[in-house]
């Protein structure tokens, strides 16, 4: 054998190699997001490289943050009036998409409602079919990640490719967004070489130079994209604000994907929840200002897209026909609510989890949704439902953090704290068949007969003052026991990421007495004697 086929024999059984390995990277993937919460987050944790990355990115994003918002006072002021413009336009809602879909219909945009996430892929899916449509390229959408519709569209024999640089690297992976903002933020540049020269391929069919130079990945993927991009059938994006009085789509970007895929395709396909309207172009400024700063540091957006219709008769580019697609999803039900309403005030800027200590350390994928953070223990549950989804609540230590970097002041704090109480309400009702939208779907599927038992006796306990005494008696005189693995084991899961609490030695009660302090039983009592 010559040195030119033994050296092509070599790089043949590498790129075997390697690709068997991205193989079993994503099998692990797969394997991992069956299983439950607690376990994908303790695997998050035993991944050191990925708690790296992670840490690494967030303190990042909270500088980057930090340095375009030097006033505090001013950042409050901005804050103060982005919710009140989301509060608003929650407040009008009804009106508002009926407005909406009045201009956009003027300006011949065709609105479709989508009540589900199945209704909303075999919408988009009977849109590609009326225009025979094959191959299909996204700019980003979480709307699109959320009712799964790549998986959907493969399944009918579509080609939808990813145009966001993240999302295309988790697409080429085989994996899901880790970030709503950056989607393959879990990955270093080592990573993303091999993947890209393992799975990508250019134009031509060959294989992608390895390359761990920045620019390089770029420049690959951007000559990939860009020739599916000029023979692409169709163009879906998402929507950053839709504006009602005049019937216009806003799309933020910084990669000029979305632009290329609401321009270039003959057919452009929108896809947003219906929150994302606003009434008029003077509530865009302020949204827009927290939204890239809050996102990434950026004092404005690279691109800022405004689409008012289909291709006219003089324009030399654009599509022959715009699609809105409004999808509810659970979003009727989450507005109707007294309390979890402000969840829809989201623009989607990833600050809360930027600053959540918990996303920090365990990542995106350990949520197991589209929404990871904060903000997606409170969109998830809601949507997927408390008793599918309830378990990710706990991952919050609630220090606020999030609650304070929220650029339109979402309360996620005391959201999660509903939805907790929630959770474990004591009637267990399934949505699907209440016709109450005030109710959360699968309310009390998490609650346990066991912890009933525990704050039941609790309550009654703290009602009877000898109860109490008695109580207290036990717990200090057992208190060896407690602290043991039998008490270990009655109070998991409690002992399970935490100390097993131990009692004193003796109740308060009994040290007061021991000091000469009268109980307030005993001061009560000489009291009602004097009187």
């Amino acid at each position: 054998m010559n040195a030119c086929h033994w050296e092509a024999s070599n790089m043949t059984d590498n790129m075997i190699t390697l690709r068997n390995e991205l193989n079993e990277e994503q099998q692990a993937f797969s394997q991992m997001q069956q299983q439950h919460f607690k376990v994908r987050a303790r695997m998050a944790l035993e991944n050191d490289g990925l708690r790296k990355s992670f840490r690494g990115a967030s303190d990042f994003l909270m500088a980057k943050r930090s340095s375009v918002f030097p006033d505090d006072v001013s950042l409050q002021n901005l804050r103060t009036q982005g919710e009140a413009i989301r509060q608003h336009s929650l407040k009008n809602l009804p009106d508002l998409l009926e407005t909406l879909e009045k201009n956009l219909t003027v300006n011949g945009i065709q609105v479709h409602w989508a009540e589900t996430a199945d209704e909303a892929c075999e919408l988009i899916h009977g849109i590609l079919a009326d225009n025979n449509a094959r191959t299909v390229v996204k700019g980003k959408s979480m709307v699109s990640e959320e009712i799964e519709l790549n998986h959907y569209l493969e399944q009918k024999g579509i080609e939808c490719l990813e145009s966001d640089m993240g999302e295309y690297l988790v697409q080429l992976a085989g994996e899901t967004p880790s970030h709503i903002i950056m989607p393959a933020i879990h990955k270093n540049k080592q990573q993303i070489a091999r993947l890209m020269h393992g799975r990508a391929e250019t134009a031509d069919g060959s294989d992608v130079p390895y390359s761990e130079d920045v620019d390089d990945l770029i420049g690959n993927a951007r000559a990939i994209l860009r020739e599916k991009f000029m023979n692409a059938d169709a163009g879906i994006s998402g929507v950053n604000m839709a504006v009602a009085n005049t019937g216009t789509l806003c799309l933020v970007e910084n990669e000029g994907n979305g632009r290329m895929t609401t321009t270039v395709p003959r057919l452009h396909i929108a896809v947003t929840g219906i929150e994302k309207v606003v009434e008029d172009f003077s509530h865009v400024p302020e949204l827009l200002t927290l939204l890239t700063r809050s996102a990434t540091g950026q004092k404005i957006s690279t691109y800022f897209n405004m689409i008012s219709g289909p291709k006219k008769p003089e324009d030399l580019d654009g599509p022959e026909q715009v699609h809105l697609v409004l999808v509810d999803n659970g979003r009727s039900r989450i507005f109707n609510h007294p309390v979890l309403k402000p969840t829809l005030q989201c623009i989607r800027c990833g600050a809360c989890m930027n600053h959540c200590p918990v996303y920090a350390r365990v990542g995106g994928h350990a949520y197991g949704s589209t929404y990871p953070g904060p903000i997606g223990q409170v969109v998830t549950p809601q949507i997927q439902g408390l008793e599918h989804s309830g378990d990710m609540l706990s991952a919050c230590s609630l220090n606020g953090a999030c609650g304070e970097a929220c650029p339109v002041r979402i309360p996620l704090p005391d959201l999660i704290r509903e939805l907790r109480h929630e959770a474990n309400h004591p009637q267990f009702i399934n949505a699907a068949e209440s016709q109450d939208l005030s109710v959360v779907k699968e309310r009390g599927g998490k609650r346990s007969l066991g912890e009933s038992l525990i704050w039941k006796g609790w309550s009654v306990s703290h009602q009877s003052p000898m109860l109490y005494r008695t109580m207290t008696w036990f717990l200090t005189r057992g208190r060896g026991l407690l602290s043991g693995r039998a008490g270990k084991s009655l109070l998991s899961p409690w002992t399970d990421s935490r100390t097993t609490p131990k009692p004193a030695a003796k109740s308060l009660h009994e040290l007061a007495k021991a000091q000469g302090i009268p109980s307030e039983y005993r001061e009560s009592d000489s009291i009602k004697g004097q009187k």
